[in-house]
């Protein structure tokens, strides 16, 4: 049993106990548990067979024993027994943004509601108001919070689907008779979540048939949707629909081309293609209506309509097709641009490995810094740093920086802003650090004029760095805050402050649509895993994908700037 899937086991029984109402400290060390192995660097089985599982911190007797049982013999009859004491609608109601275990538990308890759809109904029969701790105001949330699962049922974090999607690749490319394949569709413009995984392959036309049944038959497929002459569609172990694509190696340009899209970008194109007298489709580029023009590659599909190479994270009709005409293309920022990696965590506050191994796993990367940031004192559910913990982390850094010639720990911290938009720490301790990323982690609920307000003055304020995850979004979970983001880059702007791309898969925030005006205005992007342990710093290769759908080259990236820069970029933000 890999991590991940261990991971999910141990945060589900820690969901199930709490919605049962069981003592919070048992299902918070499951979660806490859930975490804590997702962060290993090692896999469980090897742990428990080398009895390092004995050794991990805030992993008990009681956890380590259920472990063992999951890893060795696959199944935990524990969990089987708890599962199957709860209703299963019950854990599904868990996934309404805002709508926790506790409140779950209480409609069951207090009305019988068992699933998504009874909760909606009685939502909507005004049931909700009348009971303890809920009221009309949190009827209409959890209404609003159902209407946004609804809409984003069906559609995968990134991360998951390119992990779905790059095996089946490889196994497509590897098959004897395949002479080239791609990934396309929303996975290959770097979109932020994926509806399904689109593969586009190229063979002789009778070793076509041949090929649909090797993909239909590989390990990773758990139902076969349908298989035809030229296209296959499987849902794969991972609950992801799959479709594979096979035609001629002439026609694999064009389709490649019209399957990666957008629709507003393949719409563009066949307007632009219709004013030169051209007609462009997934079967080809004709002139005079059927005169086929023949194209190798992408590329000389765009020369044929006298334009640049326009990359596929471009592609969404954002102006690409203007810049490609002329010499307005950005040559886009790649990951070996970045020279240094902010904002992550410690075990100082709530990350899985010390501050040493942080840095030492950073430094490891040929990066010349790490900026760590560990939370503020009021986030006391994730162990926030009161000052005297402050005082005591950067004797620490400063320890630690004597014994590197080539690599500087700068310190840093995530500070809350609070709701007035002030910040969590006094001016005196904010004053101790090289740089602040100021992030705004409750009360999201705001309206968008007082969480604009709110985040303005915190960019105001002559010790913030980085203005963190802008609304604190959380992908196919909540929307985060309603913000101005176009006023919010104008202040950041005016005040010389970055602006985060956060790089975990579960926020790209700020969203890559609005990268391209803080790049005209001026603002520098920080492109930060926000990691919590030494595996998240990979996170990394994500950002930078989101950061090129944003239009970004090198020189819009803080950092991508060198040790010596980015602190002379620090300490000119003081004195503005």
């Amino acid at each position: 049993m890999e991590k991940k899937q261990l991971s999910k086991i141990l945060d589900e029984i820690g969901t199930l106990l709490e919605i049962k109402g069981e003592n919070p400290f048992k299902s918070r060390a499951y979660m806490m548990g859930a975490r804590t192995m997702l962060a290993q660097s090692k896999e469980p089985k090897e742990l428990v067979a080398s009895g390092e599982i004995k050794n991990i911190k805030g992993i008990g007797a009681a956890l380590q024993d259920k472990i063992t049982k999951l890893v060795t013999t696959g199944k935990l009859d524990y969990y089987d027994e708890l599962k199957a004491s709860v209703p299963a609608g019950l854990v599904e109601m868990t996934r309404i943004p805002g709508f926790g275990p506790k409140k779950v538990n209480k409609v069951y308890t207090a009305l019988g509601i068992q699933n998504v759809a009874e909760l909606e109904y009685a939502c909507r029969e005004n049931r909700l108001s009348d009971l303890e701790g809920f009221g009309k105001k949190t009827q209409e949330k959890i209404l609003q919070g159902i209407t946004f699962l609804k809409q984003h049922s069906g559609r995968h974090l990134f991360h998951r689907a390119e992990a779905a999607a790059q095996p089946l690749l490889a196994a497509i490319q590897s098959h004897p008779n395949v002479i080239r394949a791609e990934l396309t569709g929303s996975l290959r413009r770097k979109k932020e979540t994926i509806k399904d995984v689109d593969i586009v392959a190229s063979a002789e036309p009778q070793d076509i048939g041949e090929i649909m049944q090797f993909f239909v038959s590989l390990p990773d497929v758990a139902d076969v949707v349908g298989s035809g002459e030229s296209k296959s569609t499987v849902v794969l172990q991972q609950g992801i629909s799959a479709d594979l694509r096979v035609l001629p190696d002439e026609k694999f340009p064009y389709i490649l081309h019209h399957l990666t899209g957008s629709a507003e970008h393949n719409t563009a194109m066949r307007g632009l293609a219709k004013k030169k007298d051209m007609k462009v489709s997934e079967h080809g580029l004709f002139k005079n209506e059927d005169e086929l023009i023949p194209c190798d590659s992408e590329a000389d599909i765009f020369e044929a309509l006298g334009l640049a190479y326009i990359p596929p994270e471009l592609r969404e009709d954002n102006g690409e097709f203007e810049a490609a005409a002329g010499d307005g293309l950005p040559e886009l920022v790649a990951e070996k641009d970045i020279k240094g990696i902010l904002h992550c965590h410690s075990t100082f506050s709530d990350g899985a490995n010390t501050l040493e191994e942080m840095a030492n796993a950073v430094r490891a990367k040929d990066h010349q810094y790490f900026g760590i940031c560990d939370h503020s004192q009021v986030v006391v559910y994730a162990r926030g740093l009161e000052p005297e913990r402050v005082v005591e982390q950067h004797a620490l850094i400063d320890d630690l920086n004597q014994q590197y010639s080539d690599f500087k720990i700068l310190k840093g911290t995530e500070c809350d802003i609070m709701n007035d938009g002030t910040l969590d720490y006094a001016d005196e301790v904010l004053a101790t650090f090289d740089f602040v990323v100021a992030s705004v982690h409750s009360n999201l609920g705001m309206s968008a004029e007082d969480a604009t307000a709110r985040v303005v003055r915190a960019i105001k304020n002559p010790y913030v760095s980085i203005l963190g995850h802008p609304t604190g979004r959380l992908l196919l979970g909540r929307e985060g805050l309603p913000l101005d983001m176009h006023r919010i880059i104008d202040t950041a702007a005016e005040h010389s402050v970055s602006i985060e791309l956060n790089a975990s898969p579960y926020r790209f925030d700020i969203d890559w649509r609005y990268c391209k005006y803080a790049r005209d205005q001026g603002v520098l992007i920080s492109i930060n895993p926000d990691s919590h342990s030494v595996d998240g710093l990979s996170d990394m290769r994500y950002g930078v994908g989101i950061a090129r759908k944003g239009w970004l080259q090198r020189e819009n990236i803080l950092n991508a700037l060198s040790l010596a820069e980015i602190e002379t970029f620090f300490r000119n933000q003081r004195n503005r």
